[in-house]
């Protein structure tokens, strides 16, 4: 907990009160990309229908805002569009965003779905004052992409206030004249409930001065003691503490050992290792994670520190698998005058469930080809094994090639494909395409046939390929492919696949490009490009 109002530090505290107003609708933007530009409110389930949650500028200016019922905006502007608001996303984006602020103060807490709170007590003159802070913080969040506001106060409810209802993007208020400044304000920026928001306006007291003048004891018979609106003056005046609780990251998993004394021996790596990895491991389970970066660092006596990485193409918390691909790299690292201690880190981590073995214990196949790779990889270095990978695109030639895997930054070795995309982008692959028949080997490229005869279907009953002639007994297809626009000259022709056996029994995969009446080019030309088999 970190001192505020009311510990013995009060002099001395400065909480800076971030808000972001247009967070949700700022993230969506990001996301759905020219849609931004249309009339499309976020919405949220209420009791009684759909509630705007964050319209867009457009939106906005046909008349919806944010707290009104979906069916009132659309008697306003009937083309509204709306869009389920993604509020745990919202939320995980600000908690990244808190720890991305520890530049700004090593305490920050998650205040409310659309702020932050900093305990910058001592730090302004880091950055030259607090003015400066603050606009650095403002403009920082703006390079982000997101609208932010800040205060600074003695007390975090002032900061809050003043963040939201202050009328400039930063304001610094001094404890000398703080109950001056919020006196103006409404009583919503106490941040009471709404429902005690509208029963003190009732009252008449609209502003924050206007309810200090009270006298105490008639406004404690009207509010329960939580709903109290002195206690929350009393909590932005500094009078009554109110304590910060501020996000803590879990550190990575990491064993470490101290050695009673010097050891130069070059042994000592690898044993140590091997001592260290049970405990790495029991936190890997603890946690449910699997580890695909490891970090061994020998502390030598010269101040100097020696260091062994390894990477995994896929998540593992495996200690036998682990110890292989980091062992001989540990066996690797100078002694010098000696180590006198290790520290064994999980730098990257993944979250890793249990996995059911096969019924004879095997690993399932990707782990174990995972496994293997990581193998190669410790023994030939980063960058030196590669794998086929999928490419986004219609075309065989180009819907695979190749990339580097089981490097120190390497992807995992199945991962997720990447999404559809845009409407100004290429299209995604037909799923009907990946039902079809492949041929196991592909060539480089397509090698040109002459086709002696073919039906009037288009169906190729003689080629040759390679000075042999081939007659076609069975013909499939065609499986027709466009040209990628996207990528392509205008002049470019479709393709026609035939998959074809001959008298023998081998079997090609052969395709025409182009037709007769396209107008884009004069007869069309037939290649093979892969073979059965």
């Amino acid at each position: 907990m970190i001192p505020r109002p009311g510990s013995g530090r009060a002099a001395e505290t400065r909480l800076v009160s971030v808000w972001l107003p247009a967070l949700a609708i700022e993230r969506w933007a990001r996301i759905a990309g020219p849609q931004a530009d249309d009339r499309i409110a976020l919405t949220i389930e209420v009791q009684h229908g759909q509630r705007i949650h964050a319209v867009t500028a457009a939106a906005a200016a046909a008349g919806a805002r944010p707290g009104m019922r979906l069916t009132d905006a659309r008697a306003l502007d009937p083309g509204l569009a709306a869009v389920a608001a993604d509020l745990a996303g919202d939320a995980e984006l600000l908690r990244r965003l808190a720890r991305w602020a520890s530049r700004w103060s090593p305490a920050v807490e998650v205040d409310s779905a659309d702020s932050l709170l900093l305990d910058a007590s001592g730090a302004a003159h880091l950055f030259g004052d607090e003015q400066r802070l603050l606009g650095d913080i403002v403009a920082r969040f703006g390079g982000l992409g997101l609208t932010a506001r800040a205060a600074i106060s003695p007390t975090p409810r002032a900061a809050w206030a003043l963040a939201r209802f202050g009328g400039a993007a930063a304001i610094v208020a001094p404890r000398e004249g703080l109950a001056a400044m919020l006196a103006p304000l409404p009583v919503a920026a106490l941040g009471l409930a709404a429902d005690v928001t509208r029963v003190i306006e009732r009252l008449g007291l609209k502003t924050i001065g206007a309810l200090a003048g009270i006298e105490r004891r008639s406004l404690a018979r009207r509010f329960r003691e939580a709903d109290n609106p002195l206690d929350a003056l009393d909590r932005a005046l500094g009078r009554k503490a109110d304590p910060l609780t501020p996000i803590v990251d879990q550190p990575a998993p990491r064993a470490l050992l101290r050695l009673a004394e010097p050891v130069a021996d070059p042994a000592a790596a690898p044993q140590s290792l091997a001592l260290m990895m049970p405990e790495l491991v029991r936190q890997l389970e603890q946690r449910r994670l699997g580890a695909r970066r490891l970090v061994l660092a020998g502390y030598r006596v010269d101040g100097e520190v020696a260091v062994a990485v390894a990477a995994c193409a896929l998540p593992s918390r495996e200690p036998k698998h682990l110890l292989r691909i980091l062992g001989d790299k540990a066996a690797e690292l100078d002694p010098g005058f000696g180590f006198d201690g290790f520290v064994l880190e999980a730098e990257w981590c993944e979250p890793l469930g249990s996995a059911q073995d096969g019924l004879g214990g095997e690993p399932p196949p990707a782990v174990a080809v995972a496994r293997l790779v990581d193998r190669l990889v410790s023994k030939l270095g980063p960058g030196k094994v590669r794998r086929p990978a999928a490419r986004e695109s219609h075309l065989p030639e180009r819907a695979v090639g190749w990339e580097e895997t089981g490097g120190i930054g390497t992807k995992p070795l199945h991962h997720p494909p990447s999404p559809a995309a845009s409407a100004d982008g290429p299209p995604p692959r037909p799923a009907a395409r990946e039902e079809r028949a492949r041929p196991q080997r592909l060539l480089d490229r397509p090698e040109a046939i002459e086709v002696i005869y073919a039906t009037p279907a288009g169906l190729p009953r003689r080629f040759r390929w390679r000075r042999v002639v081939h007659d076609v007994v069975r013909a499939e297809g065609p499986e027709r492919i466009a040209p990628e626009w996207w990528r392509e000259r205008s002049s470019a022709r479709l393709r026609d696949y035939y998959r074809v056996e001959d008298g023998a029994g081998r079997r090609y995969w052969i395709y025409r490009e182009g037709l007769h009446d396209d107008g884009r080019g004069g007869a069309p030309a037939w290649y093979l490009h892969g073979l059965f088999g």
